[in-house]
């Protein structure tokens, strides 16, 4: 029995990490049922953003290492290759990739992959009881799940040499302070706040949000010329949408654009 709930909100699916009991720790079964529902979530047309979030009091702690005792009592190692590839990679691909908005709401403590799952969302979104640690070095690993590839792009080499070679805990307000997260809410006003901003994403224009998430993901790693030519390619596209007919009708008439991610 997998650790993960799906609901849908309207145009947005909600998965929920729901292993309370070990602080959404990701064994075997949730990381497959994860992946699924997000492969899901992405290929579904009726779905326009995408909410992860945990039951209880956390976000997600990570690898659940339980799952691993015999083997290390052994003396044996897993093979982390494999799970990587079988498993963070394709989670971390669809968060990042999907052509619709992902949202971290991170109710609670994320450490380890759990961290890397938020920062491969697209938007973060807090709680005052939210806290962060890498975690990795605590066990002589390296970060991964993409997060030696989002980290530095977030929140700059400086400070993610520090979060990752430290291991100091990060709260809520200097996870909002170093860039981390994009938004901070009391801890009863998250689900609402949360619920808001996704169905807001949930009603915007999707193709063009699947292109801007593209350009910027894209052009973090080419130069100005390159950028130009792709940002030229994706408006020449986005023009000829129905969603940009409509948001310039509605500006004209002077009311709220009805997006249909067409």
């Amino acid at each position: 029995m997998s650790g993960l709930e799906v609901r849908r909100e309207g145009a947005a699916a909600w998965l929920t990490l729901n292993r309370p009991e070990a602080l959404n720790a990701l064994d075997a079964a949730t990381k497959d049922a994860l992946v699924a529902a997000l492969r899901e979530a992405a290929d579904d047309a009726d779905v326009r953003a995408v909410a992860l979030t945990g039951g209880g009091r956390a976000f997600c702690v990570g690898q659940d290492l339980r799952e691993l005792e015999g083997a290390y009592r052994e003396g044996r190692t897993p093979d982390f290759a494999d799970e990587l590839e079988r498993h963070y990679a394709p989670i971390c691909r669809l968060l990042a990739e999907m052509p619709k908005p992902t949202v971290a709401v991170l109710n609670g403590v994320a450490a380890g992959a759990g961290v890397s799952l938020a920062l491969a969302c697209d938007l973060r979104l807090a709680s005052t009881a939210a806290r962060f640690r890498l975690a990795f070095a605590g066990i002589a690993l390296v970060p991964d799940a993409g997060s030696t590839w989002n980290l530095p792009r977030v929140v700059g080499l400086s400070r993610a040499l520090e979060i990752a070679l430290l291991g100091d805990w990060v709260e809520a307000d200097q996870a909002l302070q170093f860039g981390l997260v994009n938004r901070v809410w009391p801890a009863e006003e998250l689900e609402r706040h949360a619920a808001e901003t996704v169905a807001a994403l949930a009603a915007g224009p999707t193709l063009a949000f699947a292109r801007t998430k593209a350009l910027l993901r894209d052009h973090l790693g080419t130069d100005l010329a390159d950028a130009l030519a792709g940002e030229a390619k994706a408006q020449a596209a986005a023009g000829q949408s129905s969603d940009h007919l409509e948001g310039v009708t509605a500006f004209l008439e002077k009311r709220p654009p009805r997006f249909r991610g067409a």
